[in-house]
């Protein structure tokens, strides 16, 4: 894993992601979309937009990282760090939104592939009552796929068609969606999972064509999320990658191997 905090205008974000093998997936800053950076996380908060890096974007701003640590989980290398995030309307105001950002990678055994968990708890700046979270139907956690990925076909838990929004554009609310396609000749298949503790059930926004994309997102555009003072928002999810082709058998025992095992896995070392 790359991460990248220091020296970037609009938000920190995983840059490169590998599998086992090796094989990285992410495509950072593409000259069709230089706003889609690789894997990262960004909604509108309050009618700001920190998605789009437009002049009167928001502004993710890296603080600190409370530790950053290396150790081994159930016979997997692993490793992971905290990070301290403001969330402001520019660089030079105050925050609308403090996140406590986790990031753990691990090469998991039990399921033969890099997991990397990412953990987000959004808590009030002193003296704001309340936010509001808001925006397209593709603001959330976002992953841009390398451009020799392009034009495959996304599946997800149950085989969900899923609604058309528009164009190749699809909406499906599913645990886990998936994606298969070749990296320079070697086929990688990659998960995402999203938690069943998250406040909503995952609405995953995904489409293939001109380029493959996928987001995990809380149906922001058809119901806005109140987050209130004394009630932080705590969200988890998982981006998974197999080198070759996975089925849903394989995907399903990661995901449940998310679900009951990975909270062992320290965020605190």
């Amino acid at each position: 894993l790359q991460y990248r905090y220091d020296g970037v205008p609009f938000k920190p974000y995983v840059k490169e992601l590998y599998t086992p093998n090796g094989v990285n997936f992410l495509l950072d800053a593409p000259s069709d979309h230089l706003h889609h950076h690789a894997l990262m996380f960004a909604v509108a908060v309050d009618g700001v937009n920190f998605w789009e890096e437009a002049p009167t974007a928001g502004h993710e701003v890296h603080d600190a990282f409370g530790s950053v640590w290396a150790d081994a989980n159930d016979g997997g290398a692993c490793a992971g760090f905290k990070e301290s995030i403001r969330w402001a309307a520019s660089q030079d105001r105050p925050c609308s939104l403090l996140e406590n950002r986790a990031i753990t990678i691990c090469r998991v055994p039990q399921v033969n592939a890099t997991m990397l968990v990412w953990r987000s708890r959004f808590e009030l700046p002193k003296d704001v009552r309340q936010v509001t979270l808001s925006g397209s139907h593709y603001f959330g956690l976002g992953l841009r796929f390398v451009r020799s990925m392009d034009g495959s076909e996304f599946f997800n838990a149950g085989g969900k068609a899923g609604t058309i929004f528009r164009g190749e554009e699809r909406l499906v609310q599913s645990d886990w969606c998936a994606y298969t396609a070749a990296v320079d000749g070697k086929t990688v298949t990659v998960a995402m999972f999203g938690h069943p503790a998250n406040p909503r059930p995952t609405t995953w926004f995904t489409m293939a064509k001109p380029f493959a994309y996928i987001s995990a997102t809380l149906n922001l555009h058809a119901e806005p999320l109140v987050v209130p003072a004394d009630k932080p928002l705590a969200l988890q999810y998982a981006v998974v990658a197999w080198d070759g082709k996975v089925g849903e058998e394989r995907i399903d025992a990661a995901y449940r191997w998310f679900v009951d095992e990975c909270s062992r896995v320290s965020t605190s070392e």
